[in-house]
């Protein structure tokens, strides 16, 4: 890897950060000259001048100004094929206008009742249609706030404190998620938490069910576990065949909760998710994403009995406890309209087998550009979801045989101007690397990828990153 004196260049905002300096920055700054006035601006407002940590792009994000199907414009006019899709929350591509006139729709209404409303009791329906563990829907405004919930009603179902959670899997920032995801893989407290929450957590790792079997036997204070549907990053570290089920056995055996972890996967892998696809049916499920359309939402799913501790009746009958459960913007109702109409549209039309089939396309041509330019990556993945292995060549790669931190380790200078490069040449890549793919992405958009692609990596090469 080249390592260039990075002293700051003058078309690099750098952000107060030396970064090497190649043609593919160079190229990226010339291109994005509204997106870098933006970001200094940004840098006054917001810690590293973002909004989201997975926006962190050096020297600087790209700043949106519409978007349309698979595509969006930067603020300078640059148009990018979107792999990064909402971070996964449409399915159906930008501004599908059947949604976007439930959104018109309902914003005419008003925004905020304070009160229930038509759409919401619709939106549900159309979940407990589709999710097969849905007896009951609760709506919160993520996923999560989903998750943290799930975890609360299993706690008070079963009346067992701690969670199991698989090392390096993501369930949001709340407090006992952020233990073992990124960082502190010990079970450890991260910065901000405190021992108390890490004491409630055991970290185990996936496709071991000996291993999680020890744990269970070891400690009757487990409550729930739960897992991402996928496996972690949506699929960078897949789960083997079997390991659901094997996960259902074992929380039947033992009496504690299965939470599916379904906010990326939920109406991607089939109109019913993870669960569905698998036939193997969780007790809870938390959902966000695809759920709202691309508006903020999110819900927790699954047996009447375990959401029945929400429920005034059932507290007062069983003289219980309820778990109180407040939230301004539960089952808003623009989010409830773009939803409802979102999942109709799933669950009556081919859009996820679609998008499969464009991501299984997009991932044969990315593995072909990457032999005929004898790079050892392999482009795999499941579903409508893509991401890049780099250093293991296509004949040797089976992700079932790597470890966890074999397949999530990169090397975060080469991704960066890999990003960069892709977006010099019209790509938006998700930060994985990879691409979440929607039922909006064409043949053309597959081809322009496959050019886009071997370009970057010729810009790679160039710059003695490859």
């Amino acid at each position: 890897m080249q390592t260039i004196d990075p002293a700051a260049s003058p078309t690099s905002p750098n952000l107060g950060h030396n970064l090497p300096q190649t043609d593919i920055v160079t190229a990226y700054c010339e291109k994005t000259a509204g997106s870098e006035a933006l970001a200094r601006t940004a840098a006054d407002c917001f810690p590293s001048g973002i909004t989201h940590d997975s926006r962190y792009l050096l020297p600087h994000g790209l700043y949106v100004e519409h978007a349309q199907g698979p595509h969006k414009w930067d603020v300078d006019g640059n148009r990018y094929i979107d792999y990064y899709g909402g971070h996964g929350a449409l399915l159906l591509g930008h501004n599908r206008p059947e949604v976007k006139a439930a959104i018109d729709g309902a914003m005419e209404k008003g925004t905020h009742f304070g009160a229930g409303h038509p759409a919401e009791i619709a939106w549900a329906g159309l979940v407990k249609e589709l999710v097969p563990c849905a007896e009951r829907v609760r709506f919160t405004s993520s996923g999560t706030e989903a998750n943290s919930m799930a975890v609360r009603l299993a706690r008070g179902f079963t009346g067992r404190s701690k969670v199991v959670r698989f090392r390096g899997q993501f369930h949001g920032w709340q407090d006992e998620a952020s233990i073992g995801y990124a960082n502190h893989f010990d079970g450890s407290s991260t910065l901000g938490v405190p021992p108390s929450a890490a004491g409630n957590i055991v970290l185990s790792e996936v496709n071991d069910l000996p291993a999680l079997r020890s744990i269970l036997e070891e400690d009757d204070d487990i409550a729930v576990i739960m897992v991402e549907a996928m496996g972690a990053m949506t699929g960078k570290v897949p789960l083997a065949p079997g390991f659901h089920q094997g996960l259902r056995d074992l929380c039947d055996e033992f009496g504690c909760v299965l939470l599916f972890d379904e906010v990326v996967t939920g109406f991607r892998v089939s109109p019913g998710g993870m669960q569905e696809h698998l036939g193997v049916t969780p007790d809870l499920t938390s959902l966000a994403k695809i759920l709202a359309g691309g508006l903020p939402g999110g819900a927790v799913v699954g047996r009447k009995d375990i959401l029945d501790q929400l429920d005034f009746k059932v507290a007062a009958d069983t003289n219980r406890e309820k778990i109180h459960h407040p939230g301004t913007f539960n089952a808003n109702p623009v989010s409830a309209a773009a939803g409802a109409e979102t999942l109709r549209i799933i669950g009556s039309s081919p859009v996820c087998k679609q998008a499969d089939a464009t991501a299984e396309d997009l991932r044969n041509v990315l593995n072909q550009v990457l032999k005929k330019e004898s790079v050892d990556w392999t482009a795999y993945g499941s579903s409508s979801v893509i991401h890049l292995c780099m250093g293991v060549p296509q004949d040797q790669f089976d992700p079932l045989a790597m470890s966890r931190t074999e397949l999530q380790n990169k090397n975060t200078e080469l991704v960066r101007q890999l990003r960069l490069a892709m977006l010099v040449h019209g790509v938006d890549l998700a930060p994985t690397p990879g691409a979440v793919v929607s039922a909006s992405h064409t043949t053309n958009d597959v081809e322009d990828t496959c050019r886009a692609f071997s370009d970057s990596l010729h810009a790679l090469k160039q710059a003695h990153l490859l």
